[in-house]
């Protein structure tokens, strides 16, 4: 078997940017959508939030169920957003590693609202969940230009060629 860096790799590759952490933290705070893994019954899951930061913590709303019971169990989780620029033709991902709790005070929860934390799925979200995270890192990459002829018409790519 050959170990080679050179194969599959195209003579167009392009460098992977590591972001610096204050950018991370400025990619956090302009989103408000994001995917929550968890471990739920000794195996991970991954569940669509919404959310907002609250004291540099992401903040989410959830009803009873696996959602919950995986941010309660005092267990590692991430929290992962990415976006395309298609101006620039750039994506881009953040990652938060860190443990989960329980927002119990009442206070808290009532400037949580006030930042606007609705939930977007209809039905009681009365938990407020916050991620408290210990490592934060992002990239950034150049996309590659879509085979306009080949590409599936809702490609976000192709948006900066038409």
């Amino acid at each position: 078997m050959n170990d080679s860096p050179d194969i599959g790799s195209s003579s167009t590759h392009h460098e992977v940017q590591d972001l610096p952490f204050n950018a991370c933290w400025d990619l956090l705070a302009a989103e408000t959508i994001g995917r929550i893994g968890l471990i739920v019954d000794d195996h991970p899951e991954i569940f669509p939030v919404n959310y907002v930061l609250f004291q540099r913590n992401p903040v989410f709303r959830s009803s009873p169920g696996r959602k919950l019971w995986g941010a309660q169990a005092s267990r590692p989780a991430v929290l992962e957003i990415d976006g395309y620029d298609a101006a620039t033709g750039e994506a881009w991902s953040v990652v938060a590693r860190g443990d989960t709790e329980l927002m119990t005070d009442p206070d808290e929860t009532a400037e949580v609202d006030a930042l606007g934390l609705e939930p977007w799925q209809p039905g009681p979200k009365d938990n407020y969940i916050r991620l408290i995270p210990k490592a934060l890192t992002g990239r950034r990459f150049k996309v590659n230009p879509p085979d306009l002829w080949k590409t599936r018409t809702n490609d976000a790519r192709r948006t900066s060629f038409e």
